[in-house]
């Protein structure tokens, strides 16, 4: 059961004894597995089972994709709450606190239950490896168990199948956009990740797929198990409305205005339609209303007007061409874009980068100092490659973002994007040194 080596590298490791807290366990997450990634079910279910003897008596909704995955997650959470329903979502990674991956009724978890969920899931484990999303997925499970919520709303971590979050059937799914990304993990093309996507389906449930093009594997397993797949652009429709700030989601007999922005309006329009099956009770007001200020933090996260400092965690071309088509609106409203672009070495940063070269002017290439990080050397040599530039390199996110700050006009835009790691060192900035933002 054990992978070779765990059990030397676990004896190493001491489990955080009463009292610890939250960091001392993330620590010890960090330490106990060697890999970061090991996709499988059979491991996990083997602690799920001492957990949870039967299946939770609360409806699972799993939602999956390559992007836009997070806003799917708040936008039913924020509907299935406004029709007087109980909810426990998860979603990673996080951007300043682990809490913030398990929220119970719309908030992030308090440390006290996360470090009791912890616990629990350690001693069901006993010599069982998991690793720091399994474990923590499990976690999630505990808390959202122990709150007595009746929906739990759950975020793949990567690709669907194989992801810790399927060892739980789905009673409802949604699958938001699909490309590529996680070559090594999930193959090189749609349709091979479209499967792994799809692996979340369960006979006859009810599912959204959010993509306006599935790969005909997604449509394929949808058919081979009887599943109600509702899909974009034959089940409902989304429509442009005069004002620029609103479109139109037409679903049958009934239409909906939802924001067209700052997030994906797919996720949005797909969600709301997953959410007519969940609290068929939600009238057309309420839906509107409930979504008018939905924001999901580091997706196209404006943090300052003068200049526009905007943060987005978008890390794949698909997101990068989402956020370039999002730059390119607001650019006749303002003078120049400088990109502070920070990325992980296993990223297709030649395709983020020649999506953002039509509205990026001026690069700030910021090196990362986190496991798989790429140096600011490296990503401005990757960058030389692609013709990317004029662009300065920097050693570190806050000396990037500090720099673009500095040589802004009051009317350029100052884009932060590229990682979740470089967004998230970006919006602790923002909001502890108000002298760089």
């Amino acid at each position: 059961m054990n992978p070779k080596g765990s059990e030397s590298r676990e004896a190493s490791v001491s489990r955080p004894g009463a009292g610890a807290s939250v960091d001392q366990w993330l620590q010890y997450l960090e330490a106990i597995h060697p890999a970061e990634i090991e996709l499988g079910l059979d491991r996990v279910l083997v602690v799920l089972r001492r957990l949870f003897p039967r299946n939770p008596g609360a409806r699972i909704i799993t939602v999956a994709g390559t992007n836009g995955k997070g806003t799917a997650v708040t936008t039913l959470e924020r509907l299935l709450l406004a029709a007087g329903r109980t909810t426990g979502a998860y979603t990673s990674p996080h951007l300043e606190r682990y809490n913030e991956r398990v929220r119970l009724n719309g908030a992030d978890i308090d440390d006290a239950s996360l470090i009791r969920a912890f616990g629990q899931v350690e001693e069901a484990r006993g010599s069982v490896p998991l690793t720091y999303f399994e474990f923590g997925t499990l976690a999630a499970f505990v808390a959202f168990a122990e709150a007595g919520v009746q929906d739990w709303i759950l975020e793949v971590g990567l690709g669907g199948r194989l992801d810790a979050v399927n060892v739980l059937d789905a009673n409802y799914a949604m699958i938001t956009a699909v490309d590529i990304d996680h070559i090594g993990f999930l193959g090189d093309n749609r349709n091979v990740i479209g499967f792994e996507k799809a692996g979340i389906l369960r006979p006859g449930i009810d599912a959204v797929c959010a993509d306006p093009s599935p790969p005909p594997s997604v449509l394929q397993q949808a058919s081979a198990q009887k599943v109600q797949l509702q899909l974009t652009g034959r089940d409902y429709q989304i429509q442009p409305l005069p004002e620029r700030d609103r479109v139109a989601l037409v679903l049958g007999s009934e239409s909906y205005r939802l924001p067209a922005g700052p997030l994906p309006v797919e996720s949005v329009a797909g969600a709301v339609v997953l959410a007519r099956k969940l609290v068929p009770q939600l009238s057309a007001e309420q839906i509107e209303a409930t979504l008018a200020g939905i924001r999901v933090p580091g997706r196209f996260e404006q943090l300052q007007n003068s200049p526009l400092v905007v943060l987005d965690v978008g890390h794949n071309p698909h997101a990068a061409r989402w956020l370039a088509g999002k730059l390119e609106a607001l650019r006749a409203d303002y003078g120049t874009v400088r990109g502070v672009y920070g990325a992980l070495a296993d990223k297709d940063t030649a395709g983020v980068m020649a999506a953002m070269k039509p509205v990026v002017d001026i690069w700030y290439f910021a090196g990362l100092d986190v496991p798989r990080g790429l140096s600011a050397d490296e990503l401005q040599a990757r960058a030389a490659q692609s013709e990317i530039g004029p662009g300065h390199a920097f050693v570190s996110v806050a000396e990037a973002l500090d720099q673009a700050r500095r040589d802004a006009a009051p009317e350029d835009i100052v884009i932060v994007f590229g990682s979740f790691f470089t967004v998230a060192e970006a919006r602790a900035l923002c909001q502890h040194h108000a002298e760089i933002c």
